[in-house]
């Protein structure tokens, strides 16, 4: 053989054995696949107002503190934390072994920077600048300011950081866990300026990769991370791949056929498929995939505009108390659940306060079960016997929500109720919620964070919406004097007491109509480990394992 020959010959060889080489990389490299119909508009955490920003964030940043699985709060980036006995002045011992994901501008050794405590008072400031316009700017609303209008956050070395609030907040630490409060580094923001939105760069488990905005979004492992699990290194997985399908039946047929490994909620186009009536897995799918569900802290409701200036407020039925309740007492939410929802969720029958978090207890008295008779009644003594003389109440709802409301509208009008439905687009109804132009509306809170002051600042007067979350306009001064007690007291047992009570006033008062608390689902490829759960929804990936078949 000629030496030429030889040379050609090794070379078409090396190029084989090469191939296969990658082949195997490619088999051993593990990756997460899920996707976000709804899409993703920015990975700055300051806009971290969505699931799925909110999804794609946590994966690329820290904070402070945050969430384990059962929603109790655990180091993150600080390794301790002390409140002062006033509950006024939080200080947090940074962990000084935190590096930001790597990146050319940095002109440290190894392209890379330590986390100090001056990157978390910048990243506070940053959100409650008015130039960011961040939506999570409220979170600061009670951090104490100077005359210039500066936010009590301080740097008192490069591992300590003080926080001082205007007056004590006991959920506060749960307000830290949101995204919105994640550490960013002020060279990436500066040089990306409103482009940070689609160059992220934080200290999280997994680092930006691209993003090619409405096909795919790639994260891969962050080599640096500081978090670690029996001596290995988190995160197990090599990377992160979202898909942006808007069509949810699509969505579960790649899901089907593997090319997902993951699938969050349900919607009507694959729910008989996918489960049985009972709300069970279809056995079909049982040795391809598994469902996690546990309550998620999510109520489902309907508000009413308690405003007494509102137009025809002088003929307005649901201004009484006696119709308002009538309308609690008027449907079957366990048969609604049933028939609509597969048994998915459990029948809003008790307050706001969701199934799922602390003070919540199905021993409570108050709260509305199906009791038609009782209902007859009481729109009897409103002064409309069997419905008669009553003007129609018109019901406001996205086309998503509209079975559910047929359903209650059905079972008033067999009452004696006039029930009309106004259809909405999404973005339409929630403007005109918060501009407080619709009486009768249907709406859901998902907790910002654990604690049930979240769900009863709902209905302190002082939160009227715009500027607040009262959307309803409820106001009752025992209510706030019970509300403002529940924010000054430290003790746990005394605070879920007043909360129950501010629970049990605004159901007697009934400015809201609870449909149901729903249910956490995930449908989970069986080739995935470790995926945890939890009643805040949130996606959590660092310890999740993939197994390559």
């Amino acid at each position: 053989m000629s030496v030429n020959k030889f040379h050609i010959l090794f070379f078409i060889i090396s190029l084989c054995l090469l191939s296969c080489t990658n082949k195997q990389a490619d088999k051993k490299r593990t990756v997460f696949r899920y996707n976000e119909s709804a899409g993703i508009t920015s990975l700055d955490p300051a806009f971290a107002k969505d699931q799925a920003n909110i999804w794609a964030c946590n994966q690329l940043y820290n904070g402070l503190v945050q969430l384990d699985s059962q929603l109790q709060i655990r180091p993150c980036l600080a390794k301790t934390w002390t409140v002062s006995d006033d509950g006024k002045t939080y200080i947090f011992y940074l962990r000084d072994d935190v590096f930001f994901h790597q990146t050319d501008f940095f002109t440290f050794p190894k392209k890379k920077r330590k986390m100090v405590a001056a990157d978390v008072v910048y990243s506070f400031k940053r959100i409650v600048n008015k130039q960011i316009a961040s939506p999570g700017a409220w979170i600061f609303n009670l951090v104490d300011t100077n005359q210039q209008g500066e936010h009590a956050f301080y740097a008192l070395n490069d591992t300590t950081v003080m926080i001082r609030l205007k007056h004590s907040f006991p959920p506060f630490l749960g307000l830290l866990c949101m995204q919105y409060c994640s550490i960013v580094p002020h060279e990436a923001v500066e040089k990306y300026g409103k482009d940070f939105r689609k160059y992220p760069l934080g200290t999280g488990p997994f680092m930006f990769k691209t993003w090619k905005e409405g096909l795919k979004l790639v994260m891969v492992k962050n080599p640096d991370y500081f978090e670690y699990e029996q001596g290995i290194r988190l995160p197990y997985l090599d990377a992160i791949s979202i898909s942006f399908i808007i069509d949810k039946q699509s969505v579960f047929m790649e899901f089907v056929k593997g090319n997902l490994d993951f699938m969050s909620g349900l919607d009507a186009s694959y729910k008989d498929e996918l489960l049985t009536k009972d709300g069970r897995l279809n056995p079909v799918y049982e040795k391809k995939i598994h469902m996690l569900t546990m309550p998620y802290l999510n109520t489902e409701y309907l508000g009413i505009l308690m405003e007494k200036q509102q137009a025809g407020a002088k003929d307005n039925p649901l201004l009484k108390k006696e119709i308002r309740q009538a309308l609690n007492y008027g449907f079957d939410r366990e048969k609604m659940l049933r028939f609509l929802r597969s048994n998915i969720g459990k029948a809003g029958t008790y307050g706001i306060i969701p199934y799922g978090l602390p003070p919540f207890d199905t021993n409570n008295t108050y709260g509305y079960r199906y009791n038609p008779s009782k209902a007859r009644a009481l729109m009897a003594k409103a002064g409309y016997p069997d419905g008669k003389g009553m003007p129609p109440i018109v019901i406001s709802v996205s086309e998503s929500y509209m079975d559910v409301i047929q359903y209650m509208a059905y079972e008033l009008e067999q009452i004696g109720f006039n029930i009309k439905l106004s259809k909405l687009q999404s973005g339409t109804q929630r403007q005109m919620i918060a501009k407080s132009e619709l009486p009768f509306f249907r709406a859901s809170w998902i907790a910002d964070y654990p604690d049930a002051e979240n769900y009863l600042s709902l209905f302190y007067s002082k939160n009227f919406c715009p500027q607040g979350p009262n959307y309803t306009h409820y106001s009752n001064p025992l209510f706030d004097k019970i509300y403002e007690q529940s924010l000054s007291t430290t003790n746990d047992s005394l605070r879920t007491d007043l909360y129950r009570k501010m629970d049990s006033l605004i159901m007697e008062e009934a400015p809201v109509v609870i449909l149901y608390y729903d249910q956490v689902l995930r449908f989970v490829s069986n080739q995935i480990e470790n995926i945890d759960n939890n009643a805040m929804n949130l996606l959590t990936l660092k310890r999740v394992k993939k197994r390559n078949n």
